[in-house]
């Protein structure tokens, strides 16, 4: 049948322009139209789909009754908090057998040697392992009791996790050492849990507990398990001290020879993990946490340079990541296009994911993943499924980019070690930037008010609080400063100044801890001025720092090595980084960069740095300026920089 008999059968007069236009076409343009009709009919077939969200993403959560202006996530039926998830998991022991479970005993840990492939060990190897530990410790004494503590001393391996999971099997408690803390914190942690055995990576931590207890500092500390090989002179000196020295392979054959005890698994309510703070300075509160609390941590080692290598090679499909590495990865980015059009094809290919972002929808397999973006994701092994970000903020512009270039669901969250790492975090299908999500269904959340900061909670502004199941419980034999964090009703005082919006999300927007007040009365809240001056093309770190006799401002700036030299050519500047750290025409051409960037993000003048000095050297966990977690070591920054801090002052007057 002919097209225009079609039409003709139709009978409608309305057609009857459209018919007799129809017969003047010719036939390859009515092809052309039916071709272009089945391509759209295909494209809405295949199209990809928005992720739906769990609920109203205008309201994602809900005030409870008489809760004094609390609020719970939207994802709950009930003003109850949730403590549970699977009805067979109430503890990290029996999260640890459900893995080996729902696995069918497949691959639990693995490692890797430069430029080898990761090695895997099984769940049943790895329980295996850690009854043979935990068998030897009972062996040796040791009683399965929530008051028997062990101590881990080591970067994150496999044999620490065999070593805590040893733990949670015979009901003893955990406590993460780490190298950074220090002599002096390390000696008040063991001193301040009574720990006498410690497990430890190398020969090198091992000396250092020997040279505690060879100065009667830890006089409690007798039995050190190293996981890796040492030598005779070592086992000498600890028989000196009265230390034994044995190695973990020692101690699982051994038990593997001795009869295996039965294991003596843990109740919900027992001491699961004492975590010392990884805070600013001095003898940190330790925190304690039952084992009906799910506490997830992840340990940052190794050589940073290797870092996307390991990547590459694991293939991570969830990978969780500190801001500083997305800044980082960010700046990367935008410093490869170093090209007008370049710049011009990654700019238009973000906006053009971006508004799929708007409508929902996560992928990455669009035209411009395969043509701009592919080399990006390959960078992360290729198969990132799920990312989540936390531990600082993170900007706006770089988390809708790397949601857009990155293709995977890409999650931010707030907390702190106090409430098991989170209690906020955005939700599937809300990929809007600028907050920290709805409270977690396992905690309520408000806010209170902060006087001397002018931030009330009748305008939805205040002091963030959290209660609910992943609450610590408090500091371990510390009443004093268990006090200070959580008040009569169980809620803790995070110290952190947050912001309700209008779909239920929470916003925060200041800090009260760190917090100073300059000579004329301004209260300064230096990690927001950090995180905007951090913004700046040629920047890596910012450290800002006001003292109470001083009307303004000064930072210790740290060039990033990555795109400095490339901003400093732009600039007409010359020389080697260490030559551009030490010009001063240039230093004040990234203080005027910065001082941009502050009014331009509305910081307010007192709120700018009156000038700053270049260091060459990052902030690092290795030269002690920062914690495991990648935060500014405020005290020991000052101390370190005291030096430059009074030049500074010295060379500005108001």
């Amino acid at each position: 049948m002919q097209s225009h008999d079609i039409f003709r059968s139709l009978r409608i007069p309305e057609l009857v322009d459209v018919r007799q236009y129809v017969r003047t076409l010719p036939t390859n343009t009515l092809m052309g139209f039916g071709a272009f009709a089945a391509l759209t009919t295909y494209w809405y077939a295949t199209r990809p789909k928005a992720l739906k969200p769990p609920c109203d993403l205008a309201m994602q959560s809900v005030e409870v009754q008489g809760g004094d202006g609390a609020k719970r996530s939207a994802l709950l039926d009930s003003d109850e908090v949730m403590t549970y998830y699977y009805d067979d998991v109430r503890t990290l022991y029996e999260v640890f057998q459900r893995g080996t479970k729902v696995s069918n005993n497949g691959p639990c840990l693995g490692h890797r040697k430069p430029n080898q492939p990761y090695q895997w060990i099984s769940y049943q190897e790895v329980s295996d392992r850690a009854e043979y530990l935990g068998s030897a410790l009972l062996h040796r004494g040791f009683k399965p009791s929530s008051e028997q503590f062990v101590g881990i001393f080591a970067q994150n391996r496999p044999e620490w996790t065999i070593a805590e999971l040893g733990c949670y099997t015979y009901s003893m408690v955990a406590v993460p050492l780490y190298d950074t803390l220090g002599a002096e914190a390390i000696t008040y942690i063991i001193n301040k849990a009574d720990i006498s055995l410690v497990f430890c990576d190398t020969p090198e931590k091992a000396k250092l507990l020997l040279t505690n207890v060879e100065k009667n500092e830890t006089p409690v500390l007798k039995t050190i398990v190293l996981m890796e090989p040492f030598d005779e002179d070592l086992l000498e000196r600890g028989k000196k001290s009265g230390v034994e020295l044995v190695s973990l392979k020692e101690m699982e054959v051994c038990a593997n020879l001795r009869k295996r005890i039965d294991t003596f698994p843990p109740n919900p309510e027992d001491l699961a993990v004492v975590c010392f703070t990884s805070g600013t300075t001095g003898n940190q509160p330790p925190i304690f946490f039952y084992l009906e609390k799910r506490l997830l941590i992840g340990y940052f080692q190794g050589d940073i340079r290797l870092l996307m290598d390991d990547l590459k090679a694991l293939q991570p499909t969830i990978f969780p990541v500190v801001p500083r590495l997305l800044n980082r990865m960010f700046d990367r980015i935008f410093g490869q296009a170093n090209t007008p059009v370049k710049r011009w094809m990654l700019e238009f290919a973000s906006k053009r994911k971006e508004a799929e972002l708007r409508s929902g929808i996560i992928r990455n397999d669009s035209f411009w993943d395969k043509i701009i973006f592919r080399k990006v994701q390959a960078s992360l092994g290729g198969k990132v499924r799920l990312m989540i970000t936390g531990a600082a903020p993170v900007s706006p512009t770089v988390l809708t980019f790397l949601r857009a270039a990155l293709g995977c669901q890409f999650y931010e969250g707030y907390g702190q070690t106090e409430c098991t790492a989170g209690c906020s975090l955005t939700i599937p299908g809300d990929w809007s930037a600028g907050h920290v999500g709805a409270p977690m269904p396992c905690n309520h959340m408000k806010l209170v008010d902060v006087e001397e900061m002018n931030y009330f909670a009748a305008n939805g502004e205040g002091e963030v609080c959290v209660k609910g199941s992943n609450v610590f419980q408090g500091y371990l034999k510390d009443d004093e400063k268990t006090a200070e964090a959580l008040d009569k009703d169980g809620w803790l005082h995070t110290g952190d100044v947050g912001k309700w919006l209008p779909n239920g999300t929470l916003k925060i927007i200041d800090r009260k801890k760190h917090i100073f007040k300059l000579a004329q009365g301004e209260y300064i809240a230096p990690e927001k001025i950090e995180n905007v001056y951090t913004r700046s093309e040629p920047v890596v770190q910012v450290f800002v720092h006001g003292e109470s006799l001083q009307a303004f401002l000064v930072g210790i700036v740290v060039p990033d090595p990555d795109n400095v030299l490339n901003w400093a050519k732009k600039k007409k500047f010359g020389g080697s980084y260490e030559e551009l750290c030490k010009n001063k025409d240039f230093k004040n051409a990234v203080l005027e960069d910065l001082l941009k960037l502050g009014k331009d993000t509305g910081l307010k003048s007192f709120e700018q740095v009156k000038d700053i000095v270049l260091h060459p050297e990052l902030f690092s966990i290795e030269n002690g300026l920062l914690t495991p977690t990648l935060k500014a070591k405020r005290p020991e920054l000052r101390k370190y920089f005291q030096a430059q801090i009074d030049e500074l002052y010295a060379n500005n007057k108001v």
